[in-house]
């Protein structure tokens, strides 16, 4: 007896927000904030990862968010990612907001909201901003536990 698509694509939302998860896990090491992404294309391929960098690069704009974009781009030979689906552990800002409808990515799946910075939905929503030229599909609260988590211990080990 097959599958469902519902839970065909559910399982396939939680095995990609596990590579963004495993993303996330690895920014620590350089004393950044966890947060991780990833970007696949219309056909579920992973085409773009990224976790942050901002202290390892001392750069501002090296968010998650930014560098799976970046790398998409590079891999997909276009800034254009129609059809994309961009996989993040934390609802992106509103600088990330905005490059995601900049990149007509289609969907953002992301774990925890952040009610503080979040512009997807929280306390802004860009990315569904209808006097933009792009809207993006949300869907939010995946793995999002496991997403909290990991913020609530990097945080807690700083205090």
């Amino acid at each position: 007896m097959g599958e469902d698509a519902v839970s065909v694509t559910s399982r396939r939302l939680g095995e990609w927000m596990g590579l963004a998860l495993e993303e996330a896990a690895l920014a620590p090491v350089t004393g950044d904030v966890p947060v991780g992404a990833v970007l696949v294309d219309r056909v579920g391929a992973v085409i773009g990862r990224g976790r942050n960098e901002r202290e390892a690069a001392q750069d501002p704009t090296a968010h998650a968010e930014l560098l799976a974009l970046r790398r998409a781009a590079a891999t997909a030979g276009s800034w254009r990612l129609d059809g994309a689906t961009l996989v993040v552990t934390l609802e992106p800002c509103a600088m990330c907001a905005g490059a995601i409808v900049l990149a007509r990515v289609s969907r953002v799946i992301l774990g925890a909201w952040d009610p503080k910075a979040g512009a997807a939905g929280s306390t802004r929503d860009i990315v569904r901003d209808s006097r933009l030229n792009h809207r993006v599909e949300v869907v939010g609260g995946v793995r999002a536990g496991e997403a909290a988590a990991l913020l609530t211990g990097f945080f807690a080990d700083r205090r």
